[in-house]
C-alpha cells in the first residue's frame, strides 16, 4: 500500500508474536498504541531499544498504551533474544513482538527502506490512538537508536490535544503551559481556562488541564 498518512487508518492484520497469535485492532482495544519496528534481532543498537522500551512499562500503562514490535526474524530467534535484552536492560521484555517472516506488517505500514541493501525494515514509529488512526509517524535509519523519551513526550502531547481545543509549544513536556487554540476568543478562553497569558492575539497560553 501507500506510505500511510496521518489520520490514516491503521492497517489491521494478524500475526504470531512472543505472546502468542493476536489481531492487531482487537489487541489495542480502545486504548493507544505504539508500533515500531527494528531490523533485526540480536543486533547492539536494537537490543538497547528494546530494553529501553521494557524499561518504560509503567510509563506506556499510565497512558493507557500498548507498545508492539515488529522483525522479520523468527519467533524462536526473538525468544531466544530475549534474554539477552532482559540481561542488558534489567527489565521483563513482557510486550509482544510480531514475527514478521512474510513482511506482511513491514509492507502493510512501509517500514522496508528501498535501496538499503537488504530487506528488513528501518526503524519506524507509528502512534495510533484509541480509534485507530495514525496520529504520528517517525522514521529513523537503521544506525540511530530512537529517543522513547521523545516519543512519550509526543504521546503525551497528543493525548492533551485530545482533551480540549489545545495544541502544545516547541519542546512541551506534560504538565507545562498549553497553547489555546486560534479557534477560542481570549474572552471565551478567560472564561474555561485557568492562567490564560495572552502573548500575541493568536498566541495565548493556559495552564493544563488536570488528569
Amino acid at each position: 500500500m501507500a506510505t500511510l498518512r496521518l489520520g490514516d487508518d491503521a492497517p489491521d492484520f494478524t500475526a504470531e508474536t512472543t505472546e502468542g497469535e493476536l489481531t492487531f485492532h482487537d489487541w489495542k482495544g480502545d486504548g493507544w498504541a505504539v508500533l515500531f519496528s527494528h531490523p533485526a534481532d540480536f543486533t547492539p543498537v536494537c537490543t538497547t531499544e528494546l530494553g529501553r522500551v521494557a524499561q518504560l512499562k509503567d510509563e506506556w500503562a499510565a497512558r493507557n498504551t500498548k507498545v508492539l514490535a515488529v522483525s522479520v526474524d523468527a519467533l524462536e530467534d526473538h525468544n531466544a533474544w530475549k534474554a539477552d535484552i532482559e540481561e542488558v536492560s534489567g527489565a521483563s521484555v513482557d510486550y509482544p513482538i510480531v514475527a514478521d517472516k512474510d513482511r506482511q506488517v513491514a509492507e502493510l505500514y512501509d517500514m522496508i527502506h528501498p535501496g538499503a541493501g537488504d530487506t528488513s525494515p528501518v526503524r519506524s514509529v507509528f502512534l495510533i490512538d484509541p480509534a485507530g488512526k495514525v496520529r504520528l509517524s517517525l522514521t529513523y535509519p537503521k544506525s540511530a537508536g530512537r529517543n522513547f523519551d521523545e516519543i512519550l513526550r509526543a504521546l503525551d502531547a497528543l493525548q492533551v490535544n485530545d482533551s480540549g481545543p489545545f495544541s502544545t509549544p516547541a519542546d512541551w513536556k506534560a504538565g507545562e503551559r498549553i497553547i489555546v487554540a486560534p479557534t477560542v476568543s481570549t474572552e471565551d478562553a478567560q472564561t474555561r481556562f485557568k492562567g490564560v497569558e495572552v502573548v500575541k492575539p493568536y498566541l495565548r497560553y493556559a495552564e493544563a488541564p488536570s488528569s
